[in-house]
Formats: C-alpha cells, structure tokens, sequence
C-alpha cells in the first residue's frame, strides 16, 4: 500500500466514524491496520525500511523506519526515552 492509498482510506474509516456508520473501537482498529499494512509494505527509493521490536517491556511491537537495526534499535531507544543497551528486544525488518 502506497502513501495515497494509505491516507485514503484513513479518510474513509473517519468519514465512516463521523457520519456514525462506525464506532470508535472499529475506526481505531480500522486504522491501526491501514498503517501497519502501509509499515509491512513500506518502500522508498532512500535507503530506509520498516523494522519492528520484539521481547519484553515497552519496546515490544514498536514499528519504526530507519537504515538498519541499529538505528532502529537507537530510534526505538529514543522514542522510549530510554538506552538502546537498556532496551531487551530483538529489532528485525518487517
């Protein structure tokens, strides 16, 4: 799924919510799947990609992009709020 896709059917699960044809719960869940559809088929012509944290704590299931694991795990790290040497996950691409 590309960028446009993406927000349009973003648009289409609010559209839904505000014109009441959905609920809340449905349109976050409907959303949470456009974007991690949109992560698990990121591509770009720039040297990034989608990684995703797996393990114990707070890390785990964060999706980030970045140039390899170890920017990911240091970006992961920095959302966190957190040292990447800290943090008990595994970091592999999605």
């Amino acid at each position: 799924m590309d960028r446009i896709s993406a927000l349009r059917n973003i648009e289409e699960a609010l559209g839904d919510f505000e014109s009441g044809e959905a609920d809340l719960a449905a349109t976050e869940q409907r959303v949470v799947t456009i974007l991690r559809t949109y992560a698990t088929d990121f591509e770009t012509e720039a040297d990034v990609r989608a990684y995703q944290a797996t393990g114990e704590g707070r890390a785990h299931g964060l999706v980030v992009v970045a140039e390899s694991e170890t920017a990911a795990r240091e970006r992961i790290a920095e959302l966190l709020d957190a040292e990447p040497e800290s943090l008990d996950v595994d970091v592999s691409p999605v």
